[in-house]
């Protein structure tokens, strides 16, 4: 594939992805588009693959990519490490954040963000630019800023990773995340997962706030709620680990109106 940046090429393409874990097959034949500026969502019934699907993305290595691929930026980036696609522009929001005792927001964040800064400088200078050293002092004015952009208090990131986090707070955690990160593909696995509607609202916003017409975004949710307050361009419904349908937001309401046995019945009446 070409590079994405001079002819064209979509920002994002997974093509006929199939992964297995412990030699169970999960996905089956994944295809996915995401331009820059997009918002994705993927619906599906539990265990139809979607958040195997954000895992393979991010790179975890419990999965094994038996076919297929994944282009990001016109490169196939399941020949990078994690830390790699994190490097170069992906991010993936956690349905269950992991709780990391004895270590800080602010000194995980700094930590996160000084090795992205630090290797996307290396390759500027690589190709023959320059990037000024991204300091302590540049990384608690952007953290600062994020948070208010968030309408975070300034003593969230003095508490340890997601200890005693309500769901809320391990969400806007992530979304903290994101902002400091500056992707260009952002997944949301479940991110609606465990809020009250107050909580969701304040999540969303942030989404809302962070998200432009360089980011490319993935949803991944159950229901339509999470939809009424980050409006998809494109939804995707998932059932045995493939994308059976494809539409626009006007397919959320029909799920939400008929629910997933309409579909598994469609399904079973072309089989």
């Amino acid at each position: 594939m070409a590079d994405a940046s001079t002819n064209g090429t979509p920002m994002f393409v997974i093509e006929n992805l199939h992964a297995s874990i412990e030699d169970k097959e999960i996905l089956k034949g994944v295809n996915l588009t995401v331009n820059e500026g997009e918002i994705h969502a993927i619906m599906g019934p539990n265990g139809s693959g979607k958040s195997t699907l954000a895992n393979i993305v991010a790179g975890h290595p419990a999965y094994e990519v038996t076919d297929g691929a994944i282009y990001y930026k016109g490169e196939n980036i399941l020949e990078w490490d994690a830390d790699e696609r994190a490097q170069k522009g992906l991010f993936l929001a956690f349905q269950y954040p992991t709780v990391i005792p004895g270590v800080s927001m602010a000194n995980f964040l700094r930590m996160a963000v000084t090795n992205t800064r630090k290797a996307r400088a290396e390759a500027i200078e690589a190709a023959g630019g320059t990037v000024a050293p991204f300091t302590p002092r540049e990384f608690r004015r952007l953290m600062r800023e994020k948070m208010a952009l968030l309408k975070m208090d300034d003593a969230f990131a003095t508490r340890y990773l997601n200890e005693g986090f309500s769901g809320g707070e391990k969400k806007r955690a992530e979304i903290l995340q994101m902002a400091l990160l500056e992707p260009s593909l952002a997944i949301l696995d479940e991110t609606d997962s465990g809020l009250d509607i107050d909580a969701l609202r304040v999540v969303s916003e942030g989404v809302n706030t962070l998200h432009n017409d360089k980011m490319g975004m993935v949803l991944i949710t159950h229901y339509q709620r999470l939809l009424d307050y980050i409006k998809p361009d494109f939804v995707h419904i998932m059932v045995k680990g493939q994308v059976v349908r494809s539409g626009g937001p006007e397919l959320a309401h029909e799920l939400e109106a008929g629910g997933y046995e309409t579909i598994l019945a469609e399904l079973a009446a072309k089989s």
